[in-house]
């Protein structure tokens, strides 16, 4: 749950660090950071395909056109991890992603202090860290490379203090394009991935 720690802490930080104005005058920008689990299913061309176990977070800036709408952007990390099986035999895969989304979003109040924070859009991503590591030897870096695909989003929060909320949000993701095995690797494959992920929002308005 590292990556979730780590969203958390820098949205606490960043409110102790934010100095609200006294007047009231709203602002456009507010900071909308969630972290969740849940799991990532590996669809191979050739291979065959199998699931893992996904730890994730983002950080956006999200830029309010309106009172309801919106569009963000900031940056994300995925941790896969998990067993499988391939041609060359069983594994234990690893693998880190960093992800670049931009997104429409939905900030909408159902009560007082009670909102429904949606976002859909899309994102490209880059393998950061990939290591398959078989009974006798370990496999780094097969597959390499940028990706696309899109994203939705699904939040309710509680204001617990003037700009501050806290609350649960789902993340779906699905790639439209497909990661590819690099030149004289073991394997000769493209992938591409789903994520399905619940956990914490916090949305911080400045």
């Amino acid at each position: 749950m590292k990556i979730s720690n780590y969203i958390l802490l820098i949205a606490i930080i960043l409110t102790n660090n934010l100095v609200q104005s006294q007047e009231e005058k709203e602002s456009k920008f507010n900071i909308i950071s969630y972290a969740g689990f849940g799991y990532s299913s590996i669809e191979n061309d050739n291979e065959p395909s199998y699931n893992l176990n996904s730890n994730s977070g983002d950080i956006l800036l999200n830029y309010r056109i309106n009172k309801i709408f919106g569009i963000a952007t900031g940056i994300g990390i995925n941790e896969l991890s998990g067993n499988g099986f391939n041609s060359i035999g069983n594994f234990y895969h690893e693998r880190t992603l960093i992800k670049i989304p931009l997104v429409a979003t939905m900030d909408y109040n159902v009560y007082e202090k009670f909102r429904v924070i949606a976002n859909f859009g899309f994102y490209t991503q880059n393998i950061a860290k990939d290591e398959y590591q078989f009974l006798n030897s370990s496999q780094k870096n097969i597959y390499e490379g940028w990706n696309f695909g899109a994203q939705v989003g699904l939040g309710f929060v509680v204001e617990i203090f003037d700009s501050f909320s806290v609350g649960v949000n789902y993340t779906g993701l699905i790639d439209l394009s497909k990661f590819k095995t690099e030149n004289n690797q073991l394997i000769n494959d493209e992938q591409h991935t789903g994520l399905s992920t619940i956990g914490l929002m916090v949305v911080l308005d400045l």
